[in-house]
């Protein structure tokens, strides 16, 4: 996984409220047990038309928003059932973070292990960048701070485990691989007595 120290962007917004992870990945793509590929399936029944054509009107598919790396969500965003899928479809679509003001636990666990940072932020903030799409962020998460256009800073709640596992592009097994000789030294220990 690519760690995630320092993430520069300007942001696509999608203001809805309430998307769920049907709506993020909907189930019929859910067939693949890799992580690649989702991301032309990302918002799939609001981004394409029934013939498959990109809607030129959804936020996602609008030329602005080619390079963003940082979704802003209506309120309770990935919400629904618990399917990783649906943030290794906005991973793969190359966003690393999604900005709202309340984000479902099952996906915000699911988001942090798969490298894609869940950002709770106060309603003013909220507002402000739903009104303003395009918005060039900073986002840091050692500091767990997000920097506004204005330099105004807003502190966001990272658990330590995931904010190691971030900055050191590591997920749940990398980060036991990366304590595989103090692992065996503790298990040849415990054989000795």
């Amino acid at each position: 996984m690519e760690a995630l120290r320092l993430l520069r962007s300007r942001t696509v917004v999608l203001p809805m409220r309430d998307i769920d992870t049907d709506q993020i990945i909907p189930a019929r793509f859910l067939t693949t047990t890799t992580r690649e590929g989702l991301g032309v399936h990302l918002f799939a029944d609001w981004r394409y038309a029934a013939d498959g054509a990109p809607r030129p009107q959804f936020p996602l598919n609008q030329p602005q928003a080619r390079g963003c790396s940082i979704l802003v969500a209506g309120d309770n965003f990935g919400c629904g059932s618990s399917r990783e899928h649906a943030p290794w479809a906005l991973r793969d679509f190359g966003l690393r973070a999604v900005v709202s003001t309340q984000i479902a636990d099952i996906f915000r666990n699911n988001a942090l292990k798969n490298g894609v940072l869940p950002v709770i932020v106060q309603p003013d903030t909220h507002r402000w960048l739903l009104e303003n799409p395009g918005a060039e962020l900073t986002i840091d998460v050692e500091a767990g701070a997000v920097t506004l256009p204005n330099g105004t800073i807003e502190r966001f709640a990272l658990e330590p485990f995931a904010r190691y596992c971030l900055l050191n592009g590591l997920d749940e097994l990398g980060f036991l691989l990366e304590r595989t000789a103090a692992i065996a030294a503790y298990e040849a220990h415990r054989e000795l007595r």
